[in-house]
């Protein structure tokens, strides 16, 4: 009894933590519709036919005619029919990809199973079009064209990152991009594949020592047991997400911006 009228007074606390966010927001922002997004991001360079992997903070833009869902169709609308979108809707019901892993009785279902990861990742699972993957920490959506080839098969991927994962076969397809909605370079996870594709010839010990196993539901209701390697912390501080880390940010945006591979713009 006591578990689900926490369960219910949290979700109302969150519920009202959210409209005061969404009235400050209003109060203080001015109003930014869809085709202004649109027209925004095709000055960024953002084309039909692209693939997007959109890290998100809905607040960061301001207030949006139409919240979250009008951001989610300025993008379909921004790389048309022929393009896709890839979020990251991650789980993690203990916070951490360590604590998942050692959470007793966690089985991932995505028919059950939402994200943490904001309003954004929230809105576009909740779209009918969209193709999920099976991953206990990393789950990541898709819509358009190349949505089910990559979100297919990530259970069964050797790692994370790795081959066979959602990110090592977004890198493969032309017109690939990152796109940064509101967000540093810090919670961009890109550099994980990175860390992954070099394993232990990486400078830094970045992994955990142990690889842990996960089971998963499929959409069709089998289990399957899914390797996940967690994050070492003792390397945590040093790395580019770390919040006193504007150093590794600047200049790795710096570097990026001399050799073309990251532009800026505001929408």
């Amino acid at each position: 009894m006591l578990k689900p009228l926490k369960n219910i007074v949290k979700a109302v606390l969150e519920s009202t933590r959210r409209r005061r966010n969404e009235q400050q927001i209003r109060r203080s922002s001015r109003l930014v519709t869809r085709a202004e997004l649109v027209r925004d991001l095709a000055r960024m360079g953002i084309a039909r036919g692209d693939t997007l992997f959109v890290h998100s903070s809905l607040k960061s833009l301001g207030y949006v005619d139409g919240g979250a869902a009008a951001v989610v169709g300025a993008l379909q609308d921004a790389v048309g029919p022929e393009g896709t979108l890839l979020v990251p809707t991650y789980y993690l019901p203990a916070g951490t990809v360590k604590a998942a892993c050692e959470m007793e009785g966690y089985v991932f279902d995505p028919a059950r199973h939402g994200t943490n990861m904001g309003r954004l990742p929230e809105t576009f699972l909740t779209q009918a079009a969209t193709h999920r993957s099976v991953h206990p920490t990393h789950s990541v959506s898709a819509w358009g064209k190349h949505a089910q080839f990559l979100t297919e098969g990530h259970h069964q991927a050797p790692s994370i990152f790795g081959e066979g994962s959602p990110w090592q076969r977004f890198v493969g397809l032309e017109n690939a991009k990152v796109l940064g909605l509101g967000v540093s370079m810090g919670p961009v996870t890109f550099y994980h594949v990175v860390e992954d594709a070099l394993g232990d010839a990486f400078p830094e010990p970045v992994w955990d020592e142990r690889t842990y196993t996960i089971p998963c539901l499929d959409r069709d209701g089998r289990r399957w047991e899914v390797p996940v390697r967690p994050f070492a912390r003792a390397v945590a501080a040093r790395r580019i997400d770390y919040a006193a880390r504007e150093d590794l940010r600047d200049y790795f945006r710096r570097e990026f911006e001399r050799t073309g591979l990251r532009v800026n713009g505001q929408v």
